[in-house]
């Protein structure tokens, strides 16, 4: 059963017969909004490049990222399936996906934080239906999902974050708009929420 996350809320990454989950995909699906008046009609519908990335920090400093340009982290445990260059067909399915081998992050890893940002500049205000969810990898259930609304004129966010608590994972739901064009541009505004 999947729980619909709301800004800020934190769930554990725990299965419900009490064993820890040992991979999970963060899925990103989203839309272009159609656009409005007459040319509209002639210049059909629009593309947005959004881009996943997932920073992995270690006592708050960022260690190591995956994003279009670095598939996989550089220990192998996280890996982003590809770059999507315009968005999904309303289909409800992962545009970008970022696989994380829980079990293989390295020890010194406590945190790693998935972040969106629109790589051609376009504003959240022309995107709709979109989400980022947390998937169990092993069965394919459908953890968690946070839906990106209200639109607005900033160009990323700071969608959630896995962190270690315990001895095993939990998920917050960030949801923080920002501003930037790719994760570097992100750094200064994830700082807050580690």
């Amino acid at each position: 059963m999947s729980v619909n996350l709301t800004k800020g809320q934190q769930i554990s990454l725990s299965k419900s017969d009490g064993t820890a989950l040992t991979s999970v995909r963060m899925g990103l699906g989203w839309q272009a909004a159609p656009r409005k008046g007459f040319l509209a009609k002639l210049t059909g519908a629009r593309e947005i490049d959004l881009d996943a990335s997932a920073v992995l920090f270690a006592a708050g400093q960022p260690t190591d990222v995956v994003f279009f340009q670095h598939l996989v982290s550089d220990d192998g445990s996280v890996r982003h399936t590809g770059d999507n260059l315009t968005g999904g067909a309303g289909t409800g399915g992962d545009d970008e996906a970022v696989l994380v081998d829980l079990a293989r992050v390295p020890a010194h890893i406590d945190q790693i934080v998935f972040t969106v940002n629109s790589f051609t500049g376009q504003t959240f205000a022309e995107v709709q239906n979109a989400f980022c969810r947390l998937v169990d990898e092993t069965t394919g259930a459908e953890l968690a999902r946070y839906t990106l609304t209200g639109g607005g004129g900033h160009t990323a966010q700071i969608m959630a974050k896995v962190h270690r608590s315990g001895g095993g994972w939990q998920m917050k739901a960030i949801g923080a708009p920002a501003t930037g064009r790719t994760f570097q541009d992100l750094l200064p505004a994830i700082a807050p929420h580690l």
